[in-house]
């Protein structure tokens, strides 16, 4: 009879099926994770680790969510999948939430945030096809997604070395500099792409001045105004959109919307689902034949999204995020005066943090490897799950359910890295 097998063994297999069989695209942490609940995972030795990541600000209720299990099960039961030749209701439903949450206008489903920021470069193109206008300007840092489009709309040359040449009509400009973006302004340009809060880059947010003055310029040069809230929508800043989050203190901005919003991540707590709103006057440019996705607003996603909304009503997630993230914000700001040689700043809203690192710290000197992937190593090996945005920060962007207890052993969690590398 043979022994049973050792735990570290099982680890090496996963990596090695990797090795053999998966195309080696991402820079993967050495953690075999195995099952999940709430915010905390387990790796295939069965170590727990609290997760402030959550997928990439994705699984917004946490892991095994029972709400997300009951959806997927009833939907599943009832319809799966039909063609976007048929009329489902959940498609429908979810979109009339967008719509609600965002603005007059419509909404098109696909699969994640890469193909939402496609749709929107899109509809930019249709509105400006006539006068020959297709020039989209983003901003420098800015991460749209990884198709060959989103890397050459994205703002950062490291995306896109090895693809040349790029994807004709996107220039970059400095963000929150708006009259680098008036200088700019060409008779091909047809709209303008931020991030509300740049988020791969180190958790940035937009100035209110910047976002105001963008939409007041894009109405009177006749440019579309397009937010990028893959990332920071959702609820994930405490409001459904990161720019509502940013811009509710300003009478200015009573009347503030978009011409086109992306959205992913957060919507469906896990499930695949991305999809773009289109303000109303614009909202008909795509019509058949123009556009489509094949598994985009199935009807199991489409339950499961609306699933997660109800929950996020039904719990006032959206008031957690913002007291949870407050109040990790002042605990983390104390570290900061705590350790200055190691920590530099804290930014963000909500559920959407991001920890600057100091500058040169001797623990780190003898790595290639970013400050911020070193400082995530050592949550790692801590106990604490979280991601990389930039060469300096480290991201924290937990599930919205994420209660005080867990935030607290995430800031003592932190704490104890920081003050063995101070």
């Amino acid at each position: 009879m043979s022994p049973p097998p050792i735990l570290q063994n099982q680890a090496q297999s996963v990596h090695a099926l990797f090795q053999k069989n998966v195309i080696p695209s991402y820079g993967r942490f050495d953690l075999v994770l195995d099952h999940g609940a709430g915010s905390y995972l387990w790796d295939i030795n069965g170590r727990r680790y609290l997760d402030l990541a959550s997928g990439i600000a994705v699984c917004s209720l946490g892991h095994a969510s029972p709400d997300i299990t009951q959806a997927l099960t009833e939907q599943s039961q009832k319809l799966v999948h039909v063609s976007n030749l048929y009329y489902t209701e959940p498609q429908g439903r979810m979109a009339q939430e967008i719509v609600n949450l965002t603005g007059p206008g419509k909404v098109f489903f696909c699969n994640s945030g890469a193909e939402a920021n496609e749709g929107l470069y899109k509809v930019a193109r249709k509105f400006g096809h006539d006068e020959g206008r297709f020039e989209i300007l983003t901003a420098l840092n800015s991460f749209h997604g990884r198709t060959l489009a989103n890397i050459a709309a994205t703002g950062q040359e490291k995306v896109k070395k090895g693809f040349e040449p790029a994807v004709e009509g996107f220039r970059h400009v400095p963000y929150n500099d708006l009259e680098a973006v008036r200088q700019a302004i060409s008779p091909a340009m047809v709209a303008v792409l931020i991030e509300s809060i740049q988020g791969e880059s180190g958790i940035v947010p937009a100035r209110v001045d910047y976002l105001l003055g963008l939409r007041r310029l894009c109405h009177d040069k006749k440019l579309l105004l397009l937010c990028d809230e893959v990332q920071g929508g959702f609820y994930r800043t405490g409001a459904f959109t990161s720019y509502q989050r940013l811009l509710e203190n300003s009478p200015e901005a009573k009347d503030f919307l978009p011409d086109g919003v992306s959205f992913a991540k957060s919507i469906s707590g896990g499930f695949p689902l991305g999809a773009f709103w289109v303000r109303a006057p614009y909202a008909d440019l795509l019509g058949p034949g123009t556009h489509a996705s094949t598994f985009g607003g199935s009807p199991l996603g489409c339950a499961v999204a609306l699933k997660v909304l109800e929950v996020v009503r039904r719990d006032r997630l959206h008031e957690n995020a913002r007291k949870m993230g407050d109040y990790l914000v002042e605990k983390l700001n104390a570290l900061v005066k705590k350790y200055p040689g190691v920590l530099k700043e804290i930014r963000g809203f909500g559920m959407l943090i991001g920890i600057e690192l100091a500058q040169n710290i001797p623990a780190f000197s003898n790595s290639d490897k970013t400050h911020a992937v070193q400082f995530v190593n050592a949550l790692h090996e801590a106990g604490a799950l979280t991601v990389p945005a930039g060469p300096q920060v480290a991201r924290l962007l937990p599930a919205l359910n994420l209660k005080k207890s867990e935030a607290d052993e995430g800031l003592q969690t932190i704490e104890l890295v920081v003050s063995s590398l101070a």
